[in-house]
């Protein structure tokens, strides 16, 4: 066992400084599709807001927005222009992907539509591309649950770290002594939708 003076922070846990956020096609004509749109919303709004708090940069990415609409318009008031794509991988938004490596962040939590489209591409071309990925499987979704559960364990067998909203929230804070725990224990305890 390694001396206390000798602990480090696990890599396996998120790290504000090194992390990003990325919200793939939350769009409107695709959101309603997908059971329990509204939790889902409210999950993937709650982890912007936790970005926001921490300081963690974010991004986001719309799919062919001329025929799917753009970002739902509770999550596209707190995010960035969205950078708009054609493939399914967010690998077309090469400077998303140069940005984040450029500022030394090589973790991203990925959340977004469809788990198992453009979700699961990006998170396999964020990989190949030497980042560890994070997927907060209550921030995720799909029309389908088998294609949801699937793409979720294609990604966990390929290497990609499965969490929750709050396990990316409170690994974020990392400790209770930080100035901005009070705030996030309000988005904690905030009551969500329930469908």
């Amino acid at each position: 066992m390694k001396k206390t003076t000798e602990w480090q922070r696990s890599l396996n846990l998120l790290d504000r400084q090194r992390s990003a956020l990325l919200v793939v096609d939350v769009q409107s004509k695709l959101v309603p599709h997908i059971p329990c749109p509204q939790r889902l919303v409210w999950n993937i709004r709650r982890l912007i807001d936790a970005a926001k708090l921490f300081e963690v940069p974010v991004q986001a990415t719309e799919q062919y927005p001329q025929g799917l609409g753009s970002t739902v318009s509770e999550l596209k008031v707190l995010l960035p222009e969205a950078n708009i794509k054609s493939m399914f991988s967010c690998r077309e938004c090469e400077g998303v992907f140069q940005g984040f490596w450029n500022s030394e962040i090589r973790q991203i939590v990925v959340t977004g539509i469809e788990t198992h489209v453009c979700v699961l591409q990006t998170v396999f071309d964020l990989m190949e591309a030497g980042f560890s990925v994070f997927l907060p499987v209550d921030a995720v979704g799909s029309r389908f649950e088998i294609d949801r559960e699937v793409a979720l364990r294609r990604m966990s067998d390929a290497g990609a770290t499965i969490t929750t909203v709050e396990g990316a929230m409170f690994e974020w804070a990392e400790t209770s002594n930080d100035p901005k725990f009070k705030a996030l224990s309000q988005l904690v305890r905030e009551t969500g939708p329930s469908a």
